[in-house]
């Protein structure tokens, strides 16, 4: 398999405010982020990162990097510092025979899939083509196949970093093990990754996706039995469930030949009454694509997730109790996910049985307050439920909920060590020790 950094092929694009291309670059995917750098360093290779990173600290800049730009709080987008954008460094290299695949630190997920499923082979990416592989896989990393092989981090073997110093080092099990483990979840904080080398997985090339609509009068037996079902789910399933007012859908993502899934549809419909289903084969490369539109760019954004270990009857009632005007969705996790022991990496809660998300999108910047508070009013009702929170759904609350203490004093520990002035602070930040 061929690297696929080396020499590059063209030079480093340094854009100022008034320049062609500004303000197309400072764009990210929430649209109540809108600030101005004062430059933005375009990067097309790990010695492009390296320069910037030395520059920015020469020069006493904040430092914010842009890989797919999806963060809600648009930490790459730095008023009056400077952006690293490594959007150009999008390259994927695919070895077949060793199920590995080498990727720049800027490309897409959607870059990752199309590679790779060429050879019906895959590894764990998020739910939207448009995401960043860099944000994602360090935070952790949730996708369809992670009940199966893990999330996106621990199918990480080796990580290649520009740190804090502007030095270009290697992570990985047997090199520089201490900060592989901090890269495993523990988000941007520790190094800007130039390349990452995955670990791929035969998938074939054939998914299943089934849905089915539920009213929500019986809401209450048919999400405790949801529960119960998920519970002795195959692994090749990942059980999902979207809320909203007067509405309830329930459904699963499986992953191989969808005639093996036929049980699991007949089990479905006899969960309650079924008032709407779509039950709809297609290629795992049109699964990862299917929410592209609906998470698009340009919308004003706002989220709140949770961790739930398990969804206890009060927990269900909780989440049944919708505020008009918001909605959720609920993801299943185990499986692969809690085979990983704790300890082994920084992502925590390996014990998750669901994650949940309620997220709005809207268009006028005069609704900003009533739609986050809308958010924040059914996310605070599941709140004594849960046990921490997904790293990457975190707004400005402080990385608290997303790791264990004795977890978060490694992290802080390590953070000192790689990061002693917290030079990467535009992230979950975790400041060092």
């Amino acid at each position: 398999m061929s690297a696929v950094r080396g020499a590059r092929e063209r030079p480093m694009e340094l854009l100022h405010p008034g320049d062609a291309g500004y303000d197309q670059a400072r764009i990210v995917w929430n649209a109540m982020i809108d600030r101005r750098p004062a430059v933005i360093a375009r990067c097309h290779g790990t010695a492009d990162v390296a320069a910037a990173v030395r520059y920015a600290r020469s020069e006493g800049l904040e430092i914010g990097v842009k890989c797919g730009g999806h963060s809600i709080t648009g930490h790459a987008v730095p008023d009056g510092g400077l952006m690293i954008d490594l959007s150009p460094m999008s390259a994927v290299s695919v070895d077949p025979d060793a199920k590995l695949a080498r990727i720049q630190g800027g490309a897409l997920l959607g870059e990752l899939d199309r590679a790779t499923q060429k050879y019906g082979l895959a590894t764990t990416a998020g739910n939207v083509s448009h995401t960043g592989v860099g944000g994602l896989t360090l935070g952790g990393g949730m996708g369809w196949l992670a009940r199966m092989h893990g999330l996106a981090c621990d199918n990480v073997a080796r990580y290649e970093v520009v740190t804090a110093d502007g030095e270009v080092v290697t992570a990985s099990a047997t090199e520089n093990a201490d900060l592989f483990w901090g890269l495993r979840g523990g988000g941007g904080n520790f190094g800007i990754v130039t390349e990452f080398e995955f670990r791929l997985h035969d998938i074939g090339t054939r998914t299943l996706l089934a849905e089915f609509g539920f009213g929500v009068d019986e809401g209450f037996d048919v999400l405790r039995a949801w529960r119960d079902l998920n519970a002795t789910a195959s692994r090749r399933a990942t059980f999902k469930a979207y809320l909203a007012h007067q509405e309830l859908v329930l459904g699963f993502v499986w992953i191989g030949d969808p005639a093996e899934a036929a049980g699991l549809v007949e089990a479905f419909r006899g969960l309650g009454t079924v008032v709407a289903e779509s039950i709809e084969e297609m290629s795992y490369l049109a699964l990862q694509t299917r929410e592209d539109s609906l998470q698009g760019h340009r919308y004003r954004r706002y989220w709140k997730g949770h961790y739930f270990s398990d969804l206890s009857d009060d927990a269900i009632r909780a989440l049944l109790d919708v505020v008009p005007g918001t909605a959720a969705s609920l993801q299943a996790y185990g499986g692969a996910i809690a085979d990983v022991p704790e300890d082994d990496a920084a992502f925590s809660h390996r014990d998750t049985q669901y994650e949940f998300v309620s997220s709005l999108r809207w268009d006028d910047a005069a609704e900003d307050a009533d739609r986050m508070a809308a958010v924040r009013e059914y996310a605070g009702r599941q709140e004594p439920y849960t046990v921490g929170q997904y790293v990457n759904t975190l707004n400005n609350e402080g990385v608290g909920r997303a790791y264990s203490p004795g977890k978060l004093a490694r992290l802080t520990a390590l953070k000192a060590k790689y990061d002693p002035a917290n030079v990467f602070h535009l992230n979950q930040n975790i400041r060092p020790a």
